[in-house]
């Protein structure tokens, strides 16, 4: 057993390093999770009975789908300007801990082929605490920075001379549609016009991140159910940092942090990004 886990462990290594191929795999970044299949066959010069062979097709299926999950981890952007891939060329810990959860992918399902063959899908989670990607690339804030406040002299929009805000926001989602295509990140920012920084991980209460991901990206409202049953929704302006962070008015920034004041739909990481 114990040298069975020293080969797999190589085995992993080997493949962080030397992945071979390209694969269609990606993050879900709806679900928050990456999931591949592998495939494989017997030698039929070693295989000594029909179920023997079925083994050794298993085996190849998943060291495929190990392959798999270690090219489309390495793709995975941590922020906008760094990828899993280059944390692990940069740090053995990384490499370490990333060969740990890609060894401890799940088995979503698996069987034998039609015609010969063996296939395995596996899953691994983006979140969801201690196993997940995340607790490995997201480094831990030494404190947390509070959330901007609103300008000095800000006042809600008012609609038949009425304040328009509700007071009761369940989320924000920040519609990021027409203005290319958002890069979706494990650690997004967004930005008002200005530059300043008025939603990031920093801001947020560490373990929930984890286990739960700083936000949602939907192509639509119907899979926008993160932000609850009132969001807030606001139009971003543009895209920056290599098209992973939205921008949103200057306006629009201010009605959000007066809003999360109240309703504190920030801090519950209550955001969807529509793309």
């Amino acid at each position: 057993m114990l040298r069975n886990f020293k080969i797999l462990g190589a085995v992993l290594a080997i493949i962080l390093f030397a992945v071979s191929g390209k694969v269609d795999a990606a993050p879900n970044w709806n679900t928050n999770t990456i999931q591949v299949t592998g495939t494989g066959v017997a030698n039929p010069a070693m295989a000594i009975t029909p179920a023997h062979a079925a083994m050794q097709a298993r085996r190849v299926a998943v060291v495929d789908a190990y392959r798999q999950l270690a090219e489309a981890i390495n793709g995975v952007q941590v922020d906008a300007e760094t990828t899993v891939e280059q944390m692990i060329l940069t740090s053995d810990v990384v490499r370490t801990k990333v060969s740990a959860v890609i060894q401890g992918a799940r088995v979503v399902s698996e069987g034998e082929l039609a015609g010969g063959g063996y296939s395995v899908t596996m899953e691994i989670s983006l979140f969801g605490g201690t196993g997940g990607l995340a607790e490995t690339v997201i480094e831990r804030p030494i404190e947390l920075d509070p959330f901007p406040m609103p300008a000095p002299d800000y006042r809600p929009p008012v609609i038949d001379s009425r304040p328009s805000y509700s007071g009761n926001y369940t989320g924000l989602i920040v519609d990021c549609r027409g203005l290319g295509n958002l890069n979706p990140v494990m650690s997004p920012v967004i930005k008002r016009t200005d530059g300043q920084k008025i939603y990031g991980h920093k801001n947020l209460d560490y373990d929930r991140v984890i286990r739960e991901g700083m936000a949602s990206y939907a192509q639509d409202m119907s899979q926008a159910g993160r932000a609850g049953s009132n969001p807030l929704i606001v139009r971003a302006v543009a895209l920056v940092n290599h098209n992973a962070n939205p921008v949103i008015s200057a306006e629009d920034a201010d009605l959000v942090l007066y809003e999360n004041s109240k309703s504190h739909f920030l801090d519950n990481i209550a955001v969807v990004f529509l793309y």
